[in-house]
């Protein structure tokens, strides 16, 4: 990945002059005063890991999988959040870790957790490093250093089990080259968040991710069937069958704790038959309201299609939806992407019901071609991204989620969050994941940057953290927690949620070395 923006720096690209030009008309946006750092003016401080401690790590996975050089402590520092890439930007590598090291085993990590516990080292367990909520960003407070722990050496599938339709990976794979691997069994896991390019499997399990065809496949979270968790005080082997009574289901505890209770090393998922059909569509819809209508009605009453996606009046104009377009403005109304993978007949059965059910609702067939472009752009907007920073805008995303009967409050209140803090912001928003019972949404905002914008989006970070739990939102869908959402979570938890956090964190990394200051109030 690109070390100061996303993804491969051959995909980057700089924004065409219409575009800069409605940026200045539109929010005031100008070019920065001062440009980005170069690799080699980044600043790092002198590692501070004891000398002892290096040579043990040497001993435990070998000498040429221990890196302190600076290629791999800049590459390892933060994630790719608008607030990191601002730092990193600047030349700003404080939070850099004092070494990398790559374990090539489950037994490794338990004898490298122990050995950072008798030294206080901190450790940040590391996958694909696109964490966007502070998440790799250790406490460098009252340890005596830290370190990158990165499992890209445990990049295996370990079994496929096509009579259970259960797969057992290494945490480290990466998700294209699993699909890969899986594609060629005829199966699928059918997880593609819009970090799919480069994000690991175990990252997903860490950060319980939600993928773009969730509505089809499921969250991350509802394909683990059972998972290996070496911790300082020994493993943890979870989940045995399907489903079970025997008390509280402990891969709970693990999903979504982001590295701070204990490092996944070993995931078992369950897998799909590979779709023989796929169906891209596009839908218009007069508003936002009357298209979120439809969408509640389809997961409701059913069935779903693969991808549901529905776009507000804002985002269906610029066509953030269309990266490559972006600044031609489209029709009046919004934009909304269903997609149909599977079999032949049942692809085409969802199709003729959802299309049923859309049209009585007002909903205007658009073809398969919005359809189709929104699949060949779905892992392009984060490049998009880093060409607005460039340009100097301060640009990020933003993601909650509530009951239906909540959501408009809730969609009501981050917009005027963001409208209070920034100064004539550009706000943008999609439904991209349902349920039932609700759904999320998924913010974009644009504005132009001031003389500090790493001030600038902390206020408005902090409004809007603020605005989702007074509304009764979730602080994260699907982003996690990091230290971005620490505050805000122990809001959404309460006292008593708190102290069974760290009660647990307690428990199992009692010298508290595992990802200190994320994710714990």
């Amino acid at each position: 990945m690109l070390w100061s923006g996303w993804g491969d720096p051959a995909k980057a690209r700089e924004l065409p002059p219409k575009v800069r030009k409605l940026l200045g008309d539109l929010l005031g946006v100008s070019d920065p005063e001062n440009p980005p750092a170069s690799f080699g003016e980044v600043q790092l401080p002198i590692s501070a890991l004891p000398a002892p401690v290096m040579t043990r790590l040497s001993t435990l996975v070998g000498d040429e999988h221990v890196r302190c050089d600076e290629d791999a402590r800049i590459r390892h520092t933060r994630g790719k959040s608008t607030p990191d890439l601002l730092r990193m930007r600047a030349g700003d590598g404080a939070d850099a870790p004092d070494a990398v090291v790559l374990p090539g085993s489950h037994s490794e990590i338990l004898d490298l957790l122990k050995l950072c516990a008798e030294h206080r080292v901190a450790v940040v367990p590391f996958g694909g490093g696109t964490s966007v909520v502070g998440g790799l960003v250790a406490s460098r407070t009252n340890y005596s250093g830290v370190i990158a722990l990165d499992l890209a050496r445990l990049n295996r599938v370990l079994s496929v089990d096509k009579v259970s339709m259960i797969a057992e990976f290494e945490p480290g794979l990466r998700a294209p080259q699993a699909e890969q691997i899986l594609a060629r069994h005829d199966l699928t896991l059918g997880h593609f968040p819009q970090s799919f390019e480069y994000a690991t499997l175990g990252g997903f399990a860490a950060a319980r991710s939600s993928g773009q065809a969730s509505a089809g496949y499921g969250r991350f979270d509802d394909m683990v069937v059972g998972m290996t968790v070496a911790t300082p005080r020994g493993t943890l082997e979870l989940g045995r069958a399907p489903k079970s009574a025997a008390g509280p289901d402990l891969r709970q505890i693990i999903l979504g704790s982001e590295g701070a209770f204990g490092v996944i090393t070993a995931l078992q998922l369950r897998v799909r038959t590979a779709p023989r059909a796929k169906v891209y569509e596009g839908w218009r819809f007069d508003s936002f309201t009357a298209g979120q209508t439809a969408m509640r009605r389809i997961a409701q009453e059913g069935p779903l299609p693969t991808v549901l996606r529905l776009s507000d009046e804002t985002e269906s104009m610029i066509g953030l939806s269309r990266p490559a377009e972006l600044g031609t403005l489209a029709d009046a109304g919004c934009s909304m992407i269903t997609g149909f993978e599977g079999s032949e007949d049942d692809v085409a059965h969802r199709r003729e019901a959802v299309a049923a059910l859309l049209s009585e609702l007002g909903g205007v067939y658009r073809g398969t071609e919005p359809g189709e472009r929104w699949d060949e752009g779905r892992y392009s907007a984060p490049y998009l991204r880093d060409s607005l920073l460039a340009a100097g805008a301060t640009v990020e995303t933003l993601e909650t989620a509530g009951f239906w009967a909540d959501l408009p409050r809730l969609y009501d209140a981050v917009r005027l969050a963001l409208r209070a803090t920034l100064d004539d912001p550009l706000v943008m928003c999609h439904v991209s994941h349902v349920y039932a019972t609700g759904a999320s949404l998924y913010f974009t905002v644009v504005a132009a940057q001031d003389e500090d914008p790493l001030a600038q989006w902390e206020r408005a970070k902090a409004a809007v953290n603020k605005a989702i739990v007074l509304t009764g939102g979730t602080i994260s869908h699907h982003h996690g927690v990091g230290r971005d959402h620490r505050d805000a979570y122990a809001n959404e938890i309460g006292e008593l949620g708190v102290q069974i956090m760290r009660a647990i964190k307690g428990r199992l990394d009692p010298y508290g070395i595992l990802n200190p200051g994320v994710l714990i109030p």
